[in-house]
């Protein structure tokens, strides 16, 4: 038995099997949508800003 994921864009029930071309999308409209939106930059990472210095460790107090 194949395993079942929802489409990330439309929540279509798909196989995950190579018969499922698009998958884990449900149709290339659904791929197309998604990739629209990382070309729009919609979809981010959380991340901290960079530090000042690369060597710098925040758990450490400063060195004078």
């Amino acid at each position: 038995m194949a395993t079942v994921v929802d489409c990330p864009t439309c929540g279509t029930k798909v196989e995950w099997s190579e018969a499922s071309k698009y998958r884990p999308f449900c149709s290339e409209r659904c791929k197309q949508i998604d990739l629209g939106a990382w070309a729009e930059e919609k979809y981010t990472i959380p991340a901290s800003p960079p530090l000042d210095n690369p060597d710098d460790d925040p758990d450490e107090p400063p060195q004078r």
